[in-house]
């Protein structure tokens, strides 16, 4: 069994301005760095390997946090398509029923030009069995979509209602892998030591 806790970016302007970010690479700036300064990885992690998504927020974080990471292509966000650089809100208001229709798909939620949580599982699929063949116990730095279809597949989750178990960020979520690379969820929310304590 091969351990993979998983790590959201820090916070960025955009998530402050509540606007959908998707594979728009947007860095964390200043007041994200100084949050992600703040952060210690908890010693149960101590000689992971790490891996990051594409997206400059993800590599940012981990360096901040003292990680030699690879970049992962398969650890980048859900493509939101037409919706990137929009606020969720703003898209529900202007988009009524025909939003909350597409949202209640779950799995195959599917955005204008954008992906749907089961292509993320997909494409992470050949990721996971890839960190379970190496036998590594796998720290990834990636982004809430990719959480959210990590959780699904662990627990069996459609998606069509609200989860189960809720994810928080600036948390760590623990996974085990097994040989074939299938996913269950070992703990969630595993407070990131501050380091001031």
């Amino acid at each position: 069994m091969t351990p993979l806790a998983v790590l959201r970016h820090g916070p960025t302007p955009w998530n402050a301005e509540g606007r959908i970010q998707g594979r728009t690479d947007v860095g964390l700036g200043p007041e994200g760095s100084g949050v992600v300064s703040g952060w210690r990885i908890p010693e149960r992690l101590n000689g992971f390997r790490w891996l990051v998504s594409p997206l400059r927020r993800a590599g940012e974080t981990a360096t901040l946090l003292g990680a030699h990471a690879e970049i992962e292509p398969a650890l980048i966000e859900m493509d939101w398509g037409t919706w990137e650089g929009q606020r969720l809100a703003d898209v529900r208001a202007a988009g009524g029923t025909a939003v909350a229709e597409n949202e209640a798909r779950g799995l195959d939620f599917r955005l204008p030009g954008g992906e749907s949580p089961r292509d993320i599982q997909t494409r992470l699929r050949p990721c996971l069995a890839a960190i379970a063949e190496t036998g590594l116990p796998t720290v990834a730095v990636t982004h809430k979509g990719v959480m959210r279809a990590l959780l699904a597949l662990a627990i069996d989750w459609d998606m069509t209602m609200k989860p189960p178990i809720r994810m928080y960020s600036e948390r760590v979520h623990l996974f085990t892998l097994d040989e074939a690379g299938d996913l269950s969820l070992d703990t969630p929310n595993i407070p990131l030591v501050r380091a001031s304590e």
